[in-house]
């Protein structure tokens, strides 16, 4: 659970330190955050833009991690270059992200899932992340395993996507998606945001298994299916 406490504030944003009890890691996000009666700090409505800071720290097992800030154009950033260096749609990848984290650098699921990918620690380790919290780690990472369960599932997005949400071996057993609401919904999220116009992505990568086609039968009748 994380504790929020506003530190400072002017016209114009909001500075808030938000506190990870378990971890004692600090954040510090810089956002319009709109109040409540109390003047708390409601969550939900950010600014596309929003800045997330995370503050330098230092470790006894070597380097720490210097501080760091970085917004939505940031993080675009390294999507495309992620998405350039491993021959990935950064399409893709942005659904997914938008999926996981809503592009929250800071995020943290309830089952470990850390970051702008929601990387669990051991897919982190499994790509040599040293700090899932670094978004260039973070974003590098995601399309790393993104493009490797794509390639285990020969191109089949939906498994892809699935394992993605559930892990390899849950889709392996189910020989398909798995039936879990979460993932089956997780899977649906995704393709949304990914085939929806405007998305950016590149054509001919993959088509919409859900997308509704315009068809006539013998008799001239017009049919609309999602078969």
């Amino acid at each position: 659970m994380a504790t929020l406490v506003l530190c400072a504030h002017t016209a114009n944003a909001q500075i808030a330190k938000i506190m990870d009890d378990s971890s004692g890691r600090q954040f510090f996000v810089n956002s319009d955050q709109p109040q409540d009666k109390f003047g708390s700090a409601k969550f939900g409505a950010t600014k596309t833009h929003a800045s997330i800071y995370l503050p330098a720290e230092s470790s006894f097992r070597g380097p720490g991690r210097p501080a760091l800030s970085i917004d939505r154009d940031g993080a675009e950033r390294l999507v495309r270059e992620a998405a350039e260096r491993h021959h990935m749609d950064p399409a893709l990848v942005r659904a997914v992200i938008e999926t996981e984290s809503g592009w929250n650098a800071a995020a943290k699921s309830r089952k470990g899932a850390l970051g702008l990918m929601q990387l669990i620690p051991t897919t982190a380790v499994r790509f040599g992340v040293n700090d899932a919290f670094s978004p260039q780690q973070n974003v590098d990472a995601g399309v790393r395993y993104l493009k490797t369960l794509l390639e285990r599932y020969n191109g089949n997005l939906d498994l892809a996507l699935a394992a993605y949400n559930a892990g390899e071996g849950a889709v392996d057993r189910a020989h398909g998606i798995p039936a879990f609401r979460e993932t089956r919904e997780y899977v649906q999220k995704v393709q949304n945001a990914y085939f929806r116009p405007g998305s950016g992505r590149m054509e001919g990568m993959w088509s919409n298994p859900r997308a509704i086609r315009k068809n006539a039968d013998p008799s001239g009748r017009i049919i609309f299916t999602n078969d």
